[in-house]
């Protein structure tokens, strides 16, 4: 059973910014010094972190001059990319090393055992990028078919083609957070509740969020993952790549099967990222860049903007075309398409957003493809197995970075909110690029950066109970 203690107080004192360190130049993959962040993060969120229960939200949150910003759903991975950015890595590094941590602070929505996008915005450039790893479905046979695992193949993906340090490095505080445990937050807390009984059902599941008296970890308890972080020590230790063709991948395939997860050795050989440019529009004076398919909720927030059409009905449209690639996906914007058949209930994704001191931007969402993905665990891995797609609808990811005409960044958004987070991030860029105040619906969870005036600030959507905290610029 799962570790607990009481909720403890509203702030950590871990918040205080850390020494900073000279920034590793991007895009040198093969000449990084990864040594600084292994000794960097490899005493991050011990103790002092670990204590984050409920953090007081600063809307808006502003660095002073060039610092970084991070805004996410769950506080504890926010602070983790913030710590990144205070020990000089960029963004894609920091995006990296959230990413992970999520998957250990908010497992029902960003587990190893799912996937997502993420899209990157460099400064002053013309066109965004975006790194794109959503969940595929297995080819074998079992009781509770499972998505073929793509968050560590498409981070490392991210990383090796925008980052600066040593990729292996990126896994230590998600390590660190398994180990010494995590304070559950209410992001996570919610989630659990939703799915307390069918979760655990699963004993592998029940050894991880129960505890005593056949009751759920809550808001405040201490979750200790050991076999979680077991499993992401050996992933940094042999690399991702043995993850999915060596000796680790039969590690995960064993335990996956006898959650019933349907998954093969080719399923996760042949399971491969891409990195592509992003969908965008000019309208009115700006440029707006989304994520593109096969992550088709910018498409329909593009399609909103251009056409005054709903959001989800231009989504169903384009689902129903068979349509795919990203090719196809801008001819297809190109004309008017709308649906009359709303879309099926879709299932949750979590976001977040990282801004270097540079300006680079990396915005993300991913996904489990459903609350705790199939609501089982993959036995001694500890990973929460992500569902297949052939048994749920595709979730709404959306990323979305607004540029003026001289190619300076407006506003970076994305939203995790079912049917309407298109919509919602289509509504917020047509106030913002027309003067009005930012601001936030209650059915979607908004993450934001605005820049305004060369000073840019984060925000997050209050009734997400997520964390928009910031980092001065390294010396």
């Amino acid at each position: 059973m799962a570790q607990h203690q009481s909720p403890l107080s509203a702030q950590s004192s871990c918040l205080a910014p850390h020494a900073a360190r000279k920034p590793v130049s991007a895009r040198k993959s093969h000449k990084r010094k990864g040594l600084f962040l292994a000794a960097a993060l490899s005493g991050l969120l011990l103790s002092g972190c670990a204590d984050v229960h409920v953090l007081e939200l600063i809307h808006p949150n502003t660095p002073p001059g060039g610092g970084g910003i991070v805004v996410a759903d769950e506080p504890q991975a926010a602070l983790v990319g913030r710590d990144v950015l205070a020990r000089g890595g960029n963004a894609a590094d920091a995006a990296t090393a959230t990413a992970f941590a999520l998957g250990v602070t908010l497992p029902s929505r960003a587990s190893l055992g799912g996937g997502g996008a993420c899209l990157i915005s460099h400064p002053g450039q013309v066109e965004p990028h975006a790194v794109t790893f959503l969940p595929e479905a297995g080819s074998g046979e079992g009781d509770r078919p499972a998505a073929v695992p793509m968050m560590a193949r498409g981070l490392y993906l991210l990383q090796l083609h925008y980052g600066a340090v040593q990729f292996s490095d990126t896994i230590d505080p998600a390590i660190n957070l398994a180990q010494q445990g995590i304070n559950v937050s209410k992001p996570l807390a919610d989630d659990l509740a939703v799915v307390r009984g069918p979760l655990l059902d699963d004993s592998a599941a029940l050894a991880v969020f129960g505890k005593e008296g056949d009751n759920i970890v809550n808001i405040g308890d201490l979750l200790v993952q050991t076999r979680l972080a077991s499993f992401l020590s050996r992933l940094k230790l042999v690399g991702v790549g043995d993850l999915y063709n060596g000796a680790l991948a039969q590690v995960f395939i064993d335990q996956a099967q006898k959650a019933g997860a349907g998954l093969t050795r080719d399923d996760l050989r042949n399971a491969l990222p891409s990195d592509s440019a992003a969908l965008y529009i000019y309208e009115k004076g700006y440029r707006a860049a989304v994520l593109p398919p096969p992550a088709d909720g910018g498409l329909g927030a593009l399609m909103a903007l251009k056409y005054n059409i709903p959001a989800e009905s231009a989504v169903q449209a384009w689902r129903q075309s068979g349509l795919k690639t990203v090719k196809q996906a801008r001819s297809f914007m190109e004309q008017e398409h709308s649906s009359p058949t709303p879309l099926p209930p879709l299932p949750a994704s979590t976001t977040f957003i990282v801004r270097d001191h540079a300006g680079l931007v990396v915005a993300c969402a991913l996904t489990d493809y459903n609350l705790f993905g199939t609501g089982r665990v993959a036995g001694t891995t500890g990973v929460v197995l992500g569902a297949s797609p052939r048994n749920y609808p595709k979730p709404l990811l959306i990323a979305a970075a607004t540029q003026t005409t001289d190619r300076k960044v407006r506003a970076i958004l994305t939203a995790s909110g079912l049917n309407q987070a298109s919509q919602d991030v289509a509504d917020s860029i047509d106030r913002l690029v027309h003067g009005k105040p930012f601001s936030t619906s209650d059915t979607t969870r908004m993450n934001a950066i605005i820049c305004e005036n060369g000073r840019c600030a984060g925000m997050t959507d209050p009734h997400g109970n997520g964390l928009s905290t910031w980092t001065k610029a390294p010396h």
